[in-house]
């Protein structure tokens, strides 16, 4: 299962059933979890921890030391979950102690070709994120995201859970949960009706967060009042919204 070419560090710990192509280089501190596939041409460095069942294509470079000028070599860590796919040449990078020193990955995310996740991010679970997409450091993105290709996050950024950037949008603000959002700089366009649906949401939930997009966004009122307003609607899918609005630091997009 691991290529005779392939360079694998002593100091590596490599589970069960797990594939490693030719040219691969695994360094030390670095832990591969059962069922993995990890392609030729691939670069992991640690301390780096990847869960079970992952995909690892060509030219991928896992756990890197980041780009920050300050890091100056500290011990700081990436931690993938479970069944990740991350395609053709894509770039993950460990964290900072200026953050928590980590950049963590949920499960079951689809990183397409040439997606770059710097430093100190935090990802959820279930996130698509299309070719070229891009996160600077210290972005947190929720669970069922989808980044259109070209997709740039600045730093700091917070993506919500069900949200949707369409190709080539740069996002400089936080996107609220379920919001479509689109352009330079992006701004809201509508939910992300049709993937709540994908998703299971009922025909009132989807209706109860197109009245509390309409009360941010379309009502003229301030953020407070829509916050109040939208609290009112008692939706439980709801719960969260507005802690998400209220908690940004880098503020809503906004039209």
């Amino acid at each position: 299962m691991i290529h005779a070419s392939a360079i694998i560090d002593p100091k590596a710990r490599i589970g069960k059933n797990v594939s490693i192509g030719p040219w691969t280089y695994v360094g030390p501190d670095v832990d591969i979890g059962d069922d993995c596939v990890i392609h030729s041409h691939v670069v992991i460095k640690g301390p780096t921890r990847i869960g079970r069942g992952n995909r690892i294509f060509q030219f991928c470079s896992i756990g890197e030391d980041c780009q920050d000028k300050k890091y100056k070599g500290e011990p700081t860590e990436l931690v993938v979950g479970d069944r990740n796919v991350f395609r053709e040449g894509c770039t993950i990078h460990r964290g900072t102690i200026q953050d928590n020193s980590l950049t963590q990955i949920g499960n079951d995310n689809l990183f397409m070709a040439y997606v770059h996740v710097a430093h100190d991010c935090m990802i959820g679970s279930n996130n698509i994120l299309a070719n070229n997409a891009t996160l600077a450091g210290h972005v947190h993105m929720g669970d069922f995201v989808i980044l259109g290709g070209f997709t740039g996050v600045h730093q700091f950024c917070r993506i919500g859970s069900h949200s949707f950037a369409a190709v080539s949008s740069v996002v400089v603000q936080d996107i609220p949960p379920f919001v479509m959002c689109q352009g330079h700089n992006a701004v809201p366009r509508t939910i992300n009706s049709e993937g709540l649906k994908r998703r299971g949401f009922s025909a009132d939930s989807i209706n109860n967060i197109k009245k509390a997009y309409r009360l941010l966004y379309r009502s003229g009122l301030t953020v407070a009042e829509a916050s109040d307003a939208i609290t009112a609607l008692e939706e439980p899918a709801l719960n969260g919204f507005v802690d998400f609005i209220s908690d940004s630091e880098r503020g809503i997009i906004r039209p």
